[in-house]
């Protein structure tokens, strides 16, 4: 039994195959394309003409896509959104889409309306929906908008409103219409829980088409039966259909597929990770073996969130990150030659001094024709790496919880240009097949579910609240794929709600299984 395993990064696309007991058979890169669709099928491609398996014996296929964020960034091939927020006229002083960029309300068709509905904060009625109304705005909005956002006030304590509404978009447009209903989505937070469902359902026809290429470059090459899975930014997998659900959770799964990966190799369930990549070095930190969650609201392009992200500093510093000297001072990134350094490096016969022709003077790097930068002055090599070394020591410092020396675990592809000493770092490991620990990563997740809400415990006590949120994560982690005789408990986090009278608690709980 074979899995195979893929993630785009922006420079190149991994693919790896592991066999049932995790050891890998064979792993190649191909370089991104821009389309990302033809990358991905070269990898395969490649990965199963090299590796000489017998087909019918893969299992299972990963992919983790950089397509999503990418198509926000970029703020193209997004749907048209409706915005429907349960919450009038309490809400009426901040409508939807506050603070957004233009340039994306506008992709976006700025349509969003407040109606009746929504929750006090205690889980008393705010106001009741309006059947009517709703079904009013659905007939203004035939053909308007492609997928509908659904946001009620304090639903994260009460979300039968939004689900009511779904039903009746549903009933107005046909079941297979993509609806995002804030209360599954992100967490405390009227404005930011908004914002990712808007984005969320802006992302429906992304992820369709990422879907159905994989599924199909996968059948191209004869792979007709295997599960197939997409990475989500936990660094845990889900399934296609639940991914056509939460596209969202695919934003930043490449930088947790990565420390998923270095935790595997180097076995070590509590550490620093650096992933470094052709273009970004992305650090983050493991804690008991996933990667460690942001406290804060995080920004995706620009618009200000609060679903689920991991913790994670990316820097401009890579293989490819180009090497200036401005008035006497070295410079190093943020930009890089990316996917083309096979053409643009000195090592490759290029013309652009990278940090990787600096890796290759220094002898801590065996690619390219050596000759080519014979001509670099050593010392002025050793003095990029000071940079290099001086650069990263800042980005881990921010990603430090005390003063102490921290061990790091080094992996990605542009690896090898990182200096062996780095101040207020102890120890650094190095991994074999720290290249495509990304994909490795891919491979071996398991499917998680989480389930955020506000409960009174003074009303549900402590222990049924637990239990609930623990059935409804479970329920989650089932949808996404696992093997309900799997899950298990793995993490519940807790955080009393001072200005409630009642004794309210904003109950956080994750559990994980195995692949069904």
């Amino acid at each position: 039994m074979f899995r195979i395993g893929i993630d785009v990064g922006g420079t190149n696309t991994d693919a790896i195959i592991l066999d049932e007991h995790n050891r890998l058979i064979h792993s190649v890169k191909s370089p991104t394309t821009l389309d990302i669709k033809t990358g991905i099928e070269a990898s395969l491609r490649r990965v199963l003409k090299e590796a000489d398996i017998d087909k019918t014996k893969i299992t299972h296929a990963m992919l983790g896509t950089t397509q999503c964020t990418n198509a926000i960034v970029e703020r193209k091939k997004l749907a048209t959104v409706g915005v429907i927020r349960l919450g009038y006229p309490a809400t009426a002083s901040v409508p939807p889409y506050t603070a957004w960029p233009k340039d994306m309300v506008d992709k976006l068709s700025g349509n969003y309306a407040l109606v009746h509905g929504g929750y006090e904060y205690d889980g008393q009625l705010l106001g009741e929906i309006d059947e009517q109304e709703i079904k009013d705005l659905l007939a203004k909005w035939q053909d308007k908008v492609e997928s509908i956002a659904i946001i009620g006030v304090f639903s994260s304590i009460k979300n039968d409103q939004e689900l009511r509404v779904r039903d009746f978009i549903w009933e107005a447009y046909g079941e297979d219409y993509p609806v995002s209903c804030s209360s599954l989505i992100g967490s405390v937070g009227l404005i930011e829980r908004e914002n990712a469902t808007i984005l969320n359902a802006a992302l429906c026809q992304v992820i369709e088409t990422t879907a159905t290429g994989f599924t199909h470059a996968l059948e191209a090459e004869g792979i007709q039966d295997a599960e197939v899975y997409l990475c989500q930014n936990d660094g845990t997998l889900m399934s296609i259909e639940y991914a056509k659900q939460f596209p969202i959770l695919t934003i930043a799964c490449g930088p947790t597929n990565s420390i998923r990966g270095a935790s595997y190799l180097a076995n070590i369930k509590d550490t620093m990770v650096i992933d470094v990549g052709g273009t970004t070095s992305d650090i983050g930190v493991l804690q008991d073996g996933f990667p460690r969650e942001s406290s804060v609201a995080v920004e995706v392009g620009d618009i200000r969130t609060n679903f689920r992200m991991p913790d994670i500093i990316s820097v401009g510093l890579g293989g490819g990150s180009i090497v200036r000297v401005d008035n006497g001072k070295i410079t190093v990134g943020p930009d890089s030659v990316g996917y083309k350094i096979a053409e643009e490096a000195l090592v490759f016969g290029g013309s652009t001094l990278t940090t990787t022709d600096i890796a290759v003077r220094l002898g801590l790097a065996d690619v390219g024709d050596k000759s080519l930068v014979s001509h670099i002055d050593e010392s002025f090599a050793k003095e990029v790496q000071s940079v290099i070394s001086s650069f990263l020591a800042n980005a881990i410092d921010k990603m430090k919880t005390s003063s102490e020396d921290v061990q790091i675990v080094l992996v990605g592809g542009g690896s090898v240009i990182i200096p062996d000493q780095i101040p207020g770092v102890a120890d650094i490991v190095k991994v074999e097949n720290g290249g495509v620990a990304n994909a490795i990563g891919a491979s071996i997740s398991q499917i998680s579910g989480q389930y955020e809400q506000i409960y009174i415990y003074s009303r549900e006590p402590r222990e049924d609240s637990l239990k609930d949120a623990e059935d409804k994560a479970v329920k989650q982690a089932v949808m996404a794929g696992a093997n309900p005789d799997t899950v298990k408990l793995v993490e519940v986090e807790e955080t009393p709600l001072a200005y409630h009278p009642e004794n309210a608690t904003r109950l956080r709980v994750k559990v994980v299984g195995e692949m069904s």
